[in-house]
C-alpha cells in the first residue's frame, strides 16, 4: 500500500469506568442500566464515547462518571486499566474503549443520569456470576479490574483508599479481607502494617468500640509502595496469584 492510497481508519474511541468500593462487608462495583441500544436495559459499566476530537481521555472518563452516576471525581483514586478493542465488541461499529479503574471509600447510592436509567452498587461476585449478563465485554473488564485491585493491595498502600480519613488497624485489615476474600491473622497483619515505614501515621487518638478496648487511630502515611510486598494467602509458592473465578464469556 502506497502513501497515496493509504487512509487513516475510522475507529470510535470510548471510555469505561470500573468503580470499586467496599460496602456491607463486600467488594462492590458500580453498574448502570443502559437506557439506549444496544443492550437497552442491560447492566453495564458507566462510560461512553469521547464528546469530540478535542476531549482528553481522562477528561472524558471524569465527565462520563459524573453524568451517569453523579459521583464526585475528586474523591476517587483513578487510573487506566487497559484498552479493549476486539473487532466485534460493539455491534454498532469498530469501537476501542479505554477502561479506567477507580477505588473509593463507602459512598451512598449514586444517581443515574445521561444514558443510564439506574445506577447501583453490585457485589463483584454477583456481577461475575455465571448467570449474570453484562453489556458488551464488560464482564471481562470487571474481572480484570477486580484482579487489578487485589494485586495492587499486595505491593502498594492502596488499601487506605477504601478507608475513612482516620481508621483503625482492624478497619484496614477488614478491607484486605474483603477485597482478597481471605481471613488474615490479626497479630501478623498488625505487625506488618505498623512496621512498614510510611504506611500508617498514628494520630494519637483512639476509637472506642461498643464494649471493646480503645483502638489507636491512623491516617495514610506518605508511602505508596510496600517493601516487602504483603502477598495474598492464595498466592502460590511460585508467586502466581489465584485468579478470580468467573464466566467472562457467559
Amino acid at each position: 500500500m502506497t502513501d497515496s492510497t493509504w487512509q487513516i481508519p475510522r475507529i470510535a474511541l470510548a471510555v469505561d469506568l470500573a468503580v470499586l468500593t467496599v460496602r456491607n462487608n463486600a467488594l462492590q462495583i458500580l453498574l448502570v442500566e443502559r437506557g439506549v441500544d444496544p443492550w437497552r436495559g442491560q447492566r453495564a459499566l458507566p462510560g461512553g464515547f469521547l464528546a469530540n476530537d478535542q476531549e482528553d481521555l481522562d477528561a472524558a472518563a471524569e465527565r462520563e462518571l459524573a453524568e451517569e452516576t453523579g459521583l464526585d471525581i475528586s474523591r476517587l483514586y483513578l487510573e487506566q486499566l487497559r484498552a479493549y478493542g476486539a473487532p466485534d465488541r460493539d455491534p454498532r461499529s469498530r469501537v476501542v474503549t479505554v477502561c479506567y479503574v477507580a477505588f473509593v471509600p463507602d459512598l451512598p447510592t449514586p444517581e443515574a443520569g445521561g444514558d443510564a436509567q439506574t445506577a447501583a452498587w453490585v457485589p463483584v461476585q454477583a456481577a461475575l456470576d455465571h448467570d449474570t449478563r453484562l453489556a458488551f465485554d464488560h464482564k471481562r473488564i470487571v474481572a480484570d479490574a477486580v484482579e487489578r485491585v487485589r494485586s495492587k493491595l499486595e505491593y502498594t498502600t492502596l488499601a487506605t483508599s477504601f478507608c475513612p480519613p482516620e481508621f483503625t488497624v482492624t478497619d484496614l485489615r477488614q478491607v484486605y479481607e474483603t477485597v482478597w476474600g481471605e481471613t488474615l491473622d490479626q497479630r501478623n497483619f498488625h505487625r506488618k502494617v505498623t512496621g512498614t515505614a510510611g504506611f500508617l501515621v498514628a494520630t494519637g487518638e483512639q476509637a472506642t468500640g461498643q464494649g471493646g478496648r480503645p483502638a489507636a487511630l491512623y491516617r495514610p502515611g506518605p508511602a505508596t509502595t510496600l517493601h516487602p510486598a504483603m502477598l495474598r494467602p492464595t498466592t502460590s509458592a511460585n508467586n502466581q496469584p489465584r485468579r478470580i473465578p468467573c464466566a467472562v464469556d457467559a
